[in-house]
């Protein structure tokens, strides 16, 4: 997201909520969750259910499409892509030119589009995301309004289309941020076509969300004429850019020359082609240090810039910088005269000691932004790389980069490029720094519907995020924090479902609950349940499968219960479609003869297992996880008994606090008081 979203969200996270708190399943596996690993848990006798086992309120239905797309033979009930399935491909050959006096770009390019349907398409679609920018354009945030893309050339396998051509004849229409091409004959299926585009459009102010130019730092993002994506859930996907949802975007491969002024540093997307042209050999050898060794390499500083050492002078003043990037689904840049350059080897993959993949990792920044972490940013973004390539999969770009950008960046995700914004100390430079790059994994590898599922990547990169700080700065719980944000947002009122388009959000901050907190939230619940390597084994196949291609939830959803063998639809039924709270409460703790009855409740509409930690007379912790199935029949209360002896002095549900149970304080009973159903106030 951008500084509107991201970056304001963790500012108003504590002070709005401070203030506004002072007032598809055609299988049934098992629906017991595992006890969690590294415990001695056991699992407490499963109550009787009602017939048909998940009872109706808590059962997930599948929608019609995803019926057709099983039918089809492209989506499984296990989650894995069908064996149909297919998705669409492109190929753009682009050059561009920028004018930092004019703050104007034009460009021109030659696409490829190959129609892997089994459909016939009379029409392709392209998104024209710079007209967001345009006085009469539609939005729900605020933007400058300095025009948008002006197309001066538009052709379709040789023809030339026109913007005034008759709708039921070859031209094309443009309608806020998409544009309608329709061709001079239909694209059969495993055909291809050809379209070529001249372009132009005036670069955005610093003010403008996820891009843009403050005079010194330039941006370049949503350039280009780019497809819709055609799928086989939702033909064209080809909702509106408004501002605050993001953005569903194909693979593709690129070759891209961009012209800049001479003395201007530049990085993209991708391969840089001609280093040797751009680069003198002093910024050539030391790249090469950073790419072999073990340090942070300055590879271009302050007395290189004022020296002009840093890049080759070019012609006329200009010099051209030629990229290639194959199977990403985008291509941006980032240029300044006055930008500064760190980096790294991130090791990536590694076998038996020795290292069998590794990436460069570079930050680029103005020297002022030393006082906001900047000459750390390439060593963050080093222990990023490499913690996800770890933690997930390894990571398989050429390269990562932190750009220092303008202010309306806050921090957003290219692939293997980041922009970022605005003033940070260290923990939120890195925070920022991780983020970002974890969205390489969530959603540049494993490409899904931002903007109708934001939560599909942004939560779970959250959630990836928080892996990654613990990792870092050893101690900090910004699990904690994720789950404090959510609770406190769902108190205030912010609260809505999860499954809604990040468009039809009443706010920024129910957005940010729904995208960011509240899934972060429910996957540390849903690994506490499932326990932690249950749990990891599940994400990662999930995205081991969808690596490249495009995953619904259902697809989620279905690996997860899949690998863990379990039909956890009541665990998406009830946080993603719902909002719903949580409150887990112990009642009583009674001695009936050799046995100790532990009474708990279920004072919310959510259900969850109930992990529970037993502490006796000598200190010994008596694991036990109560399945979900207890509540299935409607009951509130449920009774599990224990051994009596050795004496019971203290029993606690959830001790790892991997909930986000909306009354902590009834969850505790030890002897000699009963549970306190007072909620604290302040942060765990």
């Amino acid at each position: 997201m951008t500084v509107s979203a991201r970056g304001r969200i963790r500012l108003w996270a504590g002070l709005v909520f401070a203030t506004a708190c002072s007032s598809g399943r055609t299988s049934a596996p098992s629906t017991t969750p595992v006890p969690a690993e590294g415990s001695a848990a056991t699992e407490a006798p499963a109550a009787p259910t009602s017939a048909g086992g998940i009872p109706a309120a808590y059962r997930l239905e599948a929608p019609e499409w995803w019926a057709h797309a099983i039918a089809q033979g492209t989506r499984t009930t296990t989650g894995a892509p069908g064996p149909n399935y297919w998705q669409q491909y492109a190929s753009y050959k682009l050059e561009a030119e920028l004018n930092p006096v004019l703050k104007r770009l034009t460009g021109r390019g030659r696409v490829v589009y190959y129609n892997r349907s089994p459909d016939s398409l009379p029409v392709v679609y392209v998104q024209a995301y710079q007209n967001l920018f345009r006085e009469e354009a539609k939005r729900n945030q605020q933007t400058p309004k300095l025009g948008g893309i002006d197309f001066d050339r538009v052709m379709a396998e040789g023809k030339i289309l026109s913007s005034v051509a008759k709708p039921t004849e070859p031209g094309y229409t443009v309608t806020g941020t998409i544009m309608e091409l329709r061709l001079p004959k239909a694209l059969a299926p495993h055909d291809s076509l050809v379209m070529e585009f001249d372009w132009q459009f005036r670069v955005p102010s610093e003010t403008a969300p996820r891009e843009g130019q403050d005079g010194e730092v330039w941006f370049i993002a949503y350039w280009y004429p780019q497809l819709a994506v055609y799928d086989d859930v939702n033909g064209w996907q080809i909702d509106q850019y408004l501002g605050r949802g993001e953005f569903y975007m194909g693979y593709a491969d690129y070759d891209v020359k961009l012209t800049v002024p001479t003395g201007w540093l530049l990085d993209a997307t991708g391969t840089l082609e001609n280093a040797t042209q751009v680069f003198t050999p002093q910024t050539l050898a030391r790249l090469d240090s950073a790419r072999t060794g073990t340090t942070i390499v300055h590879v271009v500083t302050e007395k290189d810039k004022a020296d002009s050492v840093a890049t080759t002078k070019g012609a006329d003043g200009k010099l051209t910088w030629h990229w290639t990037a194959r199977n990403v689904r985008d291509f941006v840049w980032g240029t300044s005269p006055r930008y500064l350059w760190d980096a790294a080897r991130a090791v990536t993959d590694s076998a038996k000691g020795k290292i069998t993949s590794s990436s460069l990792v570079s930050a680029f920044y103005r020297p002022e932004a030393v006082r906001s972490y900047w000459d750390e940013a390439a060593r963050y973004g080093r222990h990023s790389v490499e913690f996800f390539s770890k933690k997930l999969w390894p990571y398989p770009y050429p390269h990562m980069t932190a750009v220092d950008g303008p202010e309306g960046c806050g921090g957003m995700e290219y692939p293997m490029l980041t922009c970022i914004g605005g003033t940070y100390d260290s923990l939120s430079l890195y925070e920022v720094v991780t983020h970002e790059i974890g969205h390489m994994w969530f959603p540049m590898m494993v490409g899904s519907d931002e903007k109708r599922y934001g939560w599909q990547d942004e939560g779970f990169t959250q959630y990836d995020q928080s892996q990654a700080m613990a990792d870092f700065f050893k101690g900090f719980d910004d699990e904690a924090r994720n789950r404090d944000y959510y609770l406190r947002g769902a108190q205030a009122g912010y609260e809505e479902e999860m499954m809604k388009p990040a468009d039809r959000y009443g706010n920024d901050q129910s957005y940010g609950i729904a995208a960011y907190w509240k899934p972060a939230t429910v996957l540390v619940a849903l690994r506490e349940a499932l326990g932690r390597e249950t749990f990891e084994k599940a994400f990662r196949e999930y995205g081991r499968r969808w690596l490249g291609k495009h995953p619904t939830p259902w697809d989620f959803w279905n690996t997860f219960d899949n690998v863990t063998g379990q039909d956890l639809s009541w665990f998406w039924k009830e946080w993603f479609f719902e909002t719903w709270k949580l409150d887990l409460a112990l009642d009583t703790v009674q001695i009936e003869g050799d046995s100790a009855a532990i009474v708990m409740e279920n004072r919310g509409k959510a259900i969850m297992p109930v992990p529970l930690a037993i502490t006796r007379e000598g200190g010994g912790v008596e694991r036990v996880m109560v399945p979900v199935s207890v509540w299935f029949g409607g009951e509130k209360r449920y009774t599990l008994k224990v051994a009596a002896k050795p004496a019971i002095t203290k029993v606690e549900i959830d001790p790892e606090h991997g909930y986000p149970d909306s009354n902590r304080g009834d969850e505790i009973w030890s002897r000699g008081r009963a549970a306190s159903s007072v909620t604290p106030t302040s942060k765990r």
